[in-house]
């Protein structure tokens, strides 16, 4: 079993296991409530080995599932690519992030080779069989932690990467506010070019010293970020330094060029003396530690038809906490907890909308009506 994969400095240890994190239950309910609040259960649906990230394809009804430890399986089992004799095996390594191109002709990987560097890999995918392998894009890391690893297509067709700050910690480097560096930045490139292209319209693009791949930056470890499929808002899991964690809003309207403020600022506190240039305040904020808390995982915006009362709120976890919470898109600081996995890695959307919870010790959870 891999230890943390996304860990903040204050990462749980087995010597001081945090106090909430408790054994996912086969049935997890809500605290009914005000604003028509009903159960939920977590079902489980498959076990994987060390599953971390969950993607769609079009056309296709499976749910594929990147194991930390290197494979792409479906959650019956099958294995479509396997790079475990690649993938580095610390515990922030390995294949992190997965996502199909809408048409569904490839699937993209974003894993970290025996050196401990990042690649986004292409492989054209016919539903059966993974072949014309390349690489789209390749990261040196210089440091073990803080890889990112979350891959997304947005609404505009263009893929979405996540970089974290190169790692170590308090990103000596100043990654975060550099934006001569793909490090500490959530990237828009279009895959399909030789090897990849950069949008036209992407905020950086012409512009003398910064990498026109970046779409946002000023994020330290962001792990997890998702597209809401009812708005095209991006909604982005940053995981903190000492003190706290964050969840991010970009409203679709966008132009991107957002900076999220880190190193200057770790959620709305300061880290160090100066003032990031133009900083957006996060929309959700909790004290590190604080019950056991350790690493937020970023969710969805539920859009599914199972779950009436959930609809049009966001969910999101804690790794080392356990708890799963729902917070209106419209005002996400008012969040309910409603339910608990142990080892909380990732969530996952299926075609329909309706949504999944992944944990690190191997069951994939639907979330469910009670």
């Amino acid at each position: 079993m891999a230890v943390l994969l996304l860990a903040s400095l204050t990462a749980c240890t087995p010597e001081e296991p945090p106090t909430s994190a408790t054994s996912a239950p086969a049935s997890s309910p809500s605290s009914p409530g005000e604003g028509g609040r009903g159960e939920l259960r977590l079902r489980e649906i498959a076990e994987l080995d060390q599953p971390v990230a969950l993607a769609v394809r079009e056309g296709d009804d499976r749910l594929y599932v990147a194991e930390q430890s290197g494979r792409l399986r479906t959650t019956d089992g099958r294995t479509v690519i396997d790079l475990s004799r690649e993938v580095s095996t610390g515990n922030e390594q390995g294949l992190l992030g997965v996502a199909f191109h809408p048409t569904g002709r490839w699937v993209y990987l974003d894993w970290t080779d025996a050196q401990g560097h990042t690649h986004i890999t292409e492989w054209a995918y016919d539903g059966e069989r993974a072949t014309a392998r390349r690489d789209v894009l390749k990261q040196d890391q210089p440091y073990p932690n803080h890889n990112g690893g979350q891959l997304a297509f947005g609404p505009d067709g263009h893929l979405y990467i996540a970089f974290g700050d190169g790692g170590s910690g308090g990103d000596p480097q100043g990654n975060g506010q550099n934006l001569g560096t793909l490090l500490g930045k959530i990237l828009r490139i279009d895959p399909r070019g030789e090897p990849y292209a950069v949008p036209r319209d992407n905020p950086f693009a012409g512009r003398a010293g910064a990498r026109p791949e970046i779409w946002a930056y000023g994020l330290r470890n962001p792990w997890r970020f998702s597209f809401d499929r009812g708005t095209g808002d991006l909604w982005i899991g940053d995981v903190g330094q000492n003190a706290w964690e964050e969840v991010d809003h970009q409203p679709a309207a966008s132009k991107g060029g957002e900076n999220y403020g880190w190193n200057v600022r770790e959620g709305k506190a300061p880290f160090r003396d100066g003032e990031p240039a133009d900083p957006v305040d996060p929309v959700i904020v909790y004290p590190l530690g604080e019950g056991g808390t350790c690493s937020v995982i970023a969710g969805y915006v539920y859009r599914g038809a199972k779950i009436s009362w959930l609809r049009g709120q966001f969910l999101y976890g804690d790794f080392c906490a356990g708890w799963v919470r729902a917070a209106p898109a419209g005002s996400p600081q008012d969040s309910a907890e409603i339910g608990r996995v142990e080892q909380l890695s990732s969530f996952g959307e299926g075609p329909d909308g309706e949504l999944y919870a992944l944990s690190l010790q191997g069951p994939i959870y639907r979330i469910e009506p009670a």
